[in-house]
């Protein structure tokens, strides 16, 4: 048996999670179903949504002209997923935008890798620079 807090309301229910199967768990402790849904996703698939930065591809002209501009000078787009991601998939997903060079101009809410890992979920900018 193992013991968690929920975190979906502000009552903070301290669930007890039984494991009955691969594929199926009994909660107890919780005070509303958002409970049991929480703990089900935690034990049996948790995800989460991705932060992270990739690198600005410094051989575009539109890079040179925008630092030679700009007294401030970022050399990293922060970026996040569309939706929480599998858990276990996520070291694979950092390494593949740690690699990603991104052309400027990019704006807030543009894709900068579609389908992540083939899994549906885009990874977006999150500033446009």
């Amino acid at each position: 048996m193992s013991e968690m807090i929920c975190i979906t309301c502000p009552m903070g229910c301290h669930l007890h999670i039984e494991q009955i199967s691969d594929t199926e768990i009994a909660v107890t402790g919780n005070r509303c179903h958002r409970g049991e849904a929480y703990a089900k996703e935690e034990i049996l698939s948790p995800r989460r949504v991705v932060t992270a930065t990739c690198a600005i591809d410094m051989s575009s002209g539109v890079a040179n002209s925008y630092y030679s501009e700009n007294i401030y000078r970022p050399r990293r787009v922060p970026v996040r997923t569309t939706a929480a991601f599998p858990k276990e998939r996520i070291p694979e997903l950092l390494s593949q935008i740690y690699a990603l060079k991104v052309k400027l101009p990019v704006t807030a809410g543009q894709a900068v890798l579609h389908d992540a890992l083939g899994t549906g979920i885009d990874v977006i900018a999150t500033r446009t620079m």
